[in-house]
């Protein structure tokens, strides 16, 4: 019987923020196509370990804080030593600040710059290396609708999302004649630690629900297919792409 072109049988990937939310539903996706899995985070993933090997996948958590570039030499050093290689890099660890654009503060700007897109940036050069030098090699950034909008009272994040997605093309420019496929998931409105302040006001949980045309919010196991098709060799000639997965909001 032929491989199928979503199977990441003997494939091992590393997904930042991997210990809860998108992360953790990415990091099962992509276990359950097979993939041994490797994640980055500065709590433990003790769940996502637990679920990871109950499907028979080898896993490794790696404990590190992106806001700096220190450990990035280390995380995928360690995850080679420990898992064989790196194959597939899932960017997904970010964070966001909520306040008004003549409010926001300096610390606030750096703090999201520095994990969103700074740290994606030189992971995906560290790990880009190793796989030019394969010849082969999956980099998929967690973007957002904001790269693609403006959004309201998330300045740095705004900007660090657009970033990301000018990031995915210019490697996309420079790496697919190398073998490397770099591109990025847009999610929507999804159910995580980042979107209760929104979820828990009531007027804005309704308008956005009402600008949805699937009516819901997002779960994290909504971008797994997304991230196994742009994780896998059926999307080998995918190349620059930003695949929104958002229940139609852009369509609005």
């Amino acid at each position: 019987m032929s491989r199928s072109p979503f199977s990441l049988e003997g494939r091992v990937a590393l997904v930042t923020g991997g210990n809860r939310g998108l992360g953790q539903g990415l990091a099962l996706a992509l276990a359950e196509a097979g993939a041994d899995i490797a994640t980055v985070s500065t709590r433990a993933a003790d769940d996502t370990g637990e679920r990871v090997r109950a499907l028979g996948r080898r896993f490794h958590a790696i404990e590190a804080d992106l806001s700096t570039l220190q450990p990035i030499a280390r995380i995928v050093e360690e995850t080679v030593t420990e898992l064989g290689a790196v194959d597939i890099l899932i960017n997904n660890a970010g964070l966001i600040r909520r306040a008004d654009a003549v409010d926001f503060s300096e610390d606030d700007w750096d703090a999201v710059i520095d994990v969103n897109l700074k740290s994606a940036f030189f992971l995906s050069q560290a790990v880009g290396r190793r796989m030019i030098a394969a010849g082969r090699g999956k980099i998929v950034n967690i973007a957002s609708m904001l790269s693609f909008q403006g959004g309201i009272r998330v300045p740095s994040y705004t900007a660090s999302k657009s970033g990301l997605a000018g990031i995915t093309r210019l490697l996309a420019n420079e790496w697919a004649g190398k073998g490397v496929n770099v591109n990025a998931i847009a999610p929507g409105y999804m159910a995580t630690d980042n979107t209760a302040q929104l979820r828990a006001d009531e007027q804005r949980n309704r308008d956005i629900l009402a600008r949805i045309p699937a009516g819901r919010w997002g779960e994290p196991s909504d971008l797994g297919g997304a991230a196994v098709f742009l994780a896998s060799a059926a999307s080998d000639y995918v190349h620059g792409a930003i695949l929104p997965v958002d229940g139609g909001w852009l369509a609005r």
